[in-house]
């Protein structure tokens, strides 16, 4: 619901190296926000984290930042394993929240938080970007008009090359994978571009470490009967591989980059209509998500990426996991 008048007083829960393209360089585009607070685990890494890029207040603990009463929401930027402890805390707090993807560990964890959501006047949401992009918007317009035809097939695939194996993502511990990390991702393309939550027949993994799948494969099949397959990677032979395609029976759109489409920011489509190509903003989805944020916060305006969508997500993420013969991440 509406909460004030702005702008919004963010704090940023982990002095994480990802923060400055994820909030800290939006949020200088946005007058409706201003990044108030930085939290790391002791004072000198939060006051350095602070000095670096212009935040006032600096915490040595996350419980300290959390419960400062002239911060209105929490930016959740902590490792996986700790998104449902600090995203409840916010809340007991009487914090608005924007959570990191992957929402939780698992979708037990994400079902216990959108619970508490829907008892809350706070806004929570997902912080999976691509969803506020206008590329992602026409791909369900075209969709949903029929242009397409009955759907078919839907394909998604996100991979990269990362060769830092001590990095929180290849830490089971603190619920990491390519499925929890690039995985996060391609589920919500499948399930958006797939106009629904599918069903996981089969996937198979490739591990870094016992447990920790560098990559994963699943083949996936909708309620209405249209089949689909994802595809994601943190250890892979591309340094960047990305790509989405929606197949129908009266036409087919692709899809570059689909997880960040201000990076490629063209659809093809292919259709009665006949060719074309249609290209869009190269403003960064964090922007727009930031955006979203604080309309939600500030006018009551609805968010795409909500608790109960996360639940559907981690509920893909984690049938994977178990189709793939591996266990399913849990919270610390």
């Amino acid at each position: 619901m509406p909460d004030k008048a702005g702008p919004i007083r963010i704090g940023i829960l982990g002095a994480s190296s990802f923060a400055p393209t994820t909030i800290i360089n939006p949020a200088k585009g946005n007058p409706e926000v201003v990044i108030a607070a930085a939290a790391s685990r002791d004072v000198p890494s939060a006051e350095a984290f602070a000095a670096k890029y212009g935040i006032a207040k600096a915490y040595g603990s996350y419980e300290a930042m959390v419960d400062d009463p002239d911060l209105d929401a929490i930016y959740v930027l902590v490792p996986t394993s700790m998104h449902g402890k600090w995203t409840k805390a916010a809340l007991a707090a009487g914090k608005h929240v924007l959570c990191e993807k992957p929402f939780t560990a698992n979708a037990a964890e994400a079902r216990e938080i959108a619970d508490l959501a829907a008892k809350s006047d706070r806004v929570v949401m997902e912080a999976i970007q691509f969803r506020h992009h206008p590329l992602t918007r026409r791909v369900e317009e075209i969709i949903a008009s029929g242009e397409l035809g009955t759907l078919q097939h839907v394909d998604v695939s996100l991979c990269v090359l990362l060769p830092t194996f001590n990095a929180n993502c290849y830490n089971y511990e603190l619920a990491g994978g390519a499925m929890m990390d690039a995985g996060s991702y391609v589920a919500n393309i499948a399930r958006t571009f797939g106009g629904s939550t599918p069903q996981v027949v089969s996937a198979q993994a490739k591990l870094q470490k016992p447990r920790v799948d560098r990559a994963m494969s699943a083949k996936l099949r909708y309620p209405a009967g249209h089949t689909g397959r994802l595809r994601c990677a943190l250890w892979s032979g591309h340094l960047f591989w990305a790509t989405a395609s929606v197949v129908g029976d009266a036409g087919r759109l692709r899809v570059l980059s689909p997880a960040a489409p201000h990076l490629f920011p063209v659809l093809s489509i292919r259709s009665a209509n006949g060719r074309r190509v249609e290209r869009f903003p190269r403003r960064a989805t964090y922007s727009y998500q930031l955006d979203t944020f604080a309309s939600a916060v500030l006018r009551g305006e609805p968010v795409r990426t909500t608790p109960e969508d996360a639940v559907e997500n981690m509920s893909v993420i984690d049938a994977v996991y178990r189709a793939a013969g591996l266990p399913i991440r849990q919270p610390s």
